[in-house]
């Protein structure tokens, strides 16, 4: 089967893995998340609470990355 998947055009592989991307995404209710997953998300949680540093509004980070291409 892998050899047939490198015989499609890449666009049409692209494709499949956005529409087995998006069937993960619709099941994720079935995903399980450990209790080590659960404390580092909330260990994360906390520290971008107590960071005080929100991010950067959306216009600079276009910006930025249109500057790198």
């Amino acid at each position: 089967m892998r050899a047939k998947l490198f015989t499609l055009p890449i666009d049409k592989r692209i494709r499949l893995v956005e529409d087995l991307w998006d069937s993960i995404a619709a099941d994720q209710a079935c995903l399980l998340v450990t209790d080590e997953q659960k404390a580092e998300l909330d260990r994360r949680l906390n520290a971008y609470e107590l960071d005080g540093i929100k991010g950067r509004e959306v216009s600079e980070v276009i910006a930025d990355i249109r500057n790198q291409l």
